[in-house]
């Protein structure tokens, strides 16, 4: 579970670093370059250990990835509605079902 939470926080982090300047578009880009590193300094402080943590609790190394991909969309998604004010479309929840099942498969034996 400390796995899960760690990448839910290094994902709320990445997503405000690459994407959260959409909304300043008068910022200059190399200060936009500088915060979304300096923003992304703490994703990696949350996202080395969720991935340390997960490896230890028996996840290898694409399923770590398969449920970081998962989080980062489930993030964004929110992201994108609640931040950047961007509709929900029925197929982006298509293609999210379609990525459950990727996950399905990856746990399968």
């Amino acid at each position: 579970m400390r796995t899960i939470l760690l990448l839910i926080v290094s994902n709320t982090f990445m997503t405000f670093a690459w994407y959260g300047h959409l909304k300043h578009q008068d910022t200059a880009l190399w200060k936009v370059i500088l915060i979304s590193w300096g923003i992304a300094f703490f994703e990696y402080c949350f996202m080395v250990p969720a991935n340390r943590y997960g490896a230890q609790e028996g996840f290898n190394g694409f399923q770590l990835k398969t449920i970081q991909e998962v989080i980062t969309l489930t993030v964004f998604s929110i992201f994108a509605v609640t931040f950047l004010k961007e509709p929900l479309r029925w197929n982006y929840l298509v293609s999210f079902f379609f990525l459950i099942g990727a996950v399905y498969f990856m746990f399968k034996k």
